[in-house]
């Protein structure tokens, strides 16, 4: 008789220790966002199972996955605000692109500096759409600097996932 007690006592202590781990991870988080207006803001999460809202007279607590990242640009030069420059993907895995409204006749060029500030690649703009291949790039944040004929005219913070 003790000896199917203590079979069944560890199971069930198998059960219990086991059960927060076999729970630990009830899905994947395939896109995420925040969203901000006259209303408030909205942070989303797609894939997730488990989401969970606490509100009380204080306010209230969202509890789940959330990994927040924001992305702008740093900086813009005045004389230059003429030019339409927007970057994607960021945050970016493989491939980063460039769009310029008006490339013509202004000399630009890109940096791209890690977060030490080391130049990792310089190359002339000559197109409205440029590629730039981040595959080699590690994990990190970088510094993406546009100039006109070695002027700044715009700084975008640059999250390689």
């Amino acid at each position: 008789m003790k000896i199917y007690k203590l079979k069944y006592l560890s199971v069930f202590a198998a059960l219990i220790f086991t059960a927060p781990v076999l729970y630990s991870q009830n899905g994947f988080v395939t896109l995420g966002g925040n969203h901000s207006g006259t209303g408030g803001t909205l942070s989303y999460s797609l894939g997730q199972l488990v989401y969970k809202t606490q509100s009380g007279s204080n306010g209230n607590i969202n509890q789940g996955v959330q990994q927040p990242y924001e992305i702008f640009s740093v900086s813009i030069a005045e004389e230059f605000s003429d030019i339409s420059i927007s970057i994607f993907p960021n945050p970016t895995l493989d491939m980063l692109i460039i769009n310029i409204s008006d490339v013509d006749s202004k000399n630009l060029n890109y940096q791209l500096y890690d977060i030490q500030g080391k130049l990792l690649i310089r190359h002339n703009i000559i197109k409205n759409q440029t590629k730039i291949t981040t595959e080699n790039l590690p994990v990190s944040t970088y510094v993406l600097k546009i100039n006109s004929e070695n002027k700044p005219i715009q700084s975008f913070k640059i999250i390689k996932n």
